[in-house]
């Protein structure tokens, strides 16, 4: 070979390891009020480029997605992306706490990476209590050719929302509960914004074949049972990991919960239903969806396959959940590579709900404080140096005050330190399910228990193949504990997923700070971020380098 080809065969080499950037994926999306009727009842519903639910957003990991959003309502909006880490990125987080909201009439660009995940995930409004009014839909991340899925490409793949429903408006249920009242029992239950009745297939599916669905609950308060008419569903991800591969005839999807399974189209050709019934309630309420078999003409069944009964059903199946350690992840190493149960925790934080009267209306509170978020969201505080004007850092204790302690009513900052490993306990004294959700983050949820937590639950902990997952359910009276490492510089919130509960104060924010400040923990402030409230004016602080 002469120098000159050498030359240019290994500067084609050369080329060849190098990278291309990660794609982008570009979307507009106009929000706007508009006529629905998903219970027969005409109201007003919030459109994202007139539709309701809005798009689904089909990305592959690492992915950028540049998002315009244009705010054509009458009052502030925020959309946030449940399950998102945002890595290194809470400016693109979207709540309350972090973003000054899109005025009317304007818009804001959201540029955020799906940085190294996998899975199913929804977005939805933030503010008030625009979630009962639409404006979410279904986010998808592929996996990357590169890394191998435990199981074979499914023939299709579809987003299944699932959502309890009330045809009051959304600023009539916010009106209720700034009263002090509660927004009571849903009107009914949907399935990707229908209730099934004469309604036209939702999915179709060809013999022999198996698809994924991806099962979502997008609603504002109630869990939900999900289950396909003689058809079983195998599990295969949760919350953005693979599971352990098995079977079942129903799945019980609590709020702000995400799972897919397979369905193999093994059964007589004809038309089946799916339906989504609420749990763990007085009444009972559901939706239907049917699925059809390629040129099927007979109709499903109309006797429906009943809902278990019981919350020690649900219990025993999430007892079955466990994380697959020889599925690869959104990286390529194994996710069982993460020995979670070996690391030694630094901090215990205990979280007890409570629920109380505060100037003669109701608020519900973690460690005995009510959060209200402030004008200047916290995250532009903390940045532009304007914290204490804004908030006091750990006004709740790491353990729950005396019973029947008076609720206070302030902005609820924790302060966790960078990188340490954190234990959580989230108590539940009611007789209701709880759900939460962490921003910013997935961790393990390492155990469940009924009564009260002490040190000696710790016996019972799954400590090897917890699924490591954003939204954990706490049953009635009960608690449930999770682990995880605050790698992830920001201001991150932790929440009811009942929205009652999260608009009455059931939240707080984790503030990690990492003392370098510097780009490699966290990226600078964006140019076109929105300013508000006290840091409006302000000139802006330096860079991180």
């Amino acid at each position: 070979m002469s120098s000159i080809a050498l030359f240019v065969f290994l500067s084609l080499l050369g080329l060849s390891s190098v990278g291309a950037e990660d794609p982008y994926l570009f979307f507009t999306w106009n929000v706007t009020y508009g006529t629905i009727s998903p219970l027969g009842v005409p109201q007003q519903g919030i459109l994202i480029n007139g539709q309701f639910p809005g798009p689904n957003i089909n990305s592959t990991t690492n992915n950028n997605i540049v998002l315009n959003v244009f705010n054509n309502l009458d009052e502030p909006f925020l959309l946030t992306w449940n399950g998102i880490q945002q890595r290194k990125n809470s400016w693109q987080e979207g709540m309350p706490g972090t973003n000054c909201p899109i005025p009317p009439g304007k818009n804001f660009t959201y540029h955020f990476q799906v940085k190294d995940q996998i899975g199913s995930f929804f977005y939805f409004p933030s503010m008030g209590m625009h979630r009962a009014a639409g404006a979410f839909g279904g986010l998808r991340i592929n996996s990357r050719l590169l890394i191998p899925v435990p199981f074979a490409d499914p023939a299709d793949d579809y987003t299944v929302l699932i959502s309890d429903w009330y045809t009051k408006s959304h600023k009539a249920l916010a009106g209720l509960l700034d009263a002090g009242r509660s927004i009571g029992n849903p009107a009914g239950v949907l399935i990707n914004g229908l209730t099934g009745k004469d309604n036209a297939p939702l999915f179709t599916m060809e013999a022999g074949k198996t698809y994924r669905y991806r099962i979502c609950n997008v609603g504002l308060k109630v869990s939900l049972n999900f289950r396909i008419q003689s058809h079983l569903m195998k599990l295969v991800e949760m919350d953005g990991s693979h599971t352990v591969q098995n079977d079942y005839e129903s799945l019980d999807v609590h709020v702000g919960q995400c799972l897919s399974v397979l369905v193999t189209a093994n059964q007589e050709a004809k038309d089946y239903y799916m339906v989504a019934s609420t749990r763990f309630t007085k009444y009972s309420l559901s939706a239907t969806g049917i699925i059809r078999y390629a040129g099927s003409v007979v109709p499903p069944s109309p006797e429906l396959p009943k809902a278990p009964v019981g919350w020690a059903w649900s219990f025993n199946q999430w007892r079955s959940l466990r994380w697959n350690l020889t599925a690869s992840a959104a990286r390529p190493n194994p996710q069982g590579s993460y020995h979670y149960g070996g690391i030694n925790i630094t901090r215990t934080i205990r979280l007890a709900s409570s629920v109380g009267l505060v100037n003669g209306k109701r608020r519900f509170a973690l460690n005995g404080v009510s959060h209200v978020d402030p004008p200047t969201p916290l995250k532009l505080a903390e940045y532009y140096g304007i914290a204490d004007k804004v908030f006091k850092y750990d006004s709740i204790s790491d353990d729950p005050p005396e019973t029947n302690a008076p609720i206070t009513v302030a902005p609820n900052v924790l302060n966790a330190t960078y990188r340490d490993y954190i234990e959580i306990i989230l108590e539940n004294p009611e007789r209701s399910i709880q759900c939460y959700h962490l921003d910013g983050y997935s961790f393990f949820a390492v155990g469940m228990g009924h009564g009260k937590w002490t040190p000696a639950s710790r016996r019972t902990y799954n400590l090897l193949d917890a699924v490591s997952r954003h939204t954990i359910q706490v049953y009635p009276r009960s608690w449930s504990a999770i682990m995880l490492t605050f790698d992830n510089a920001g201001m991150w919130s932790l929440r009811s997923e009942m929205w009652e509960r999260h608009y009455l104060g059931q939240q707080l924010y984790v503030s990690v700070v990492s003392p370098a400040r510097s780009l490699r923990d966290e990226y600078n402030m964006p140019d076109n971020a929105l300013l508000c409230g006290d840091v409006a004016s302000l000139p802006k602080p330096p860079s991180y380098v």
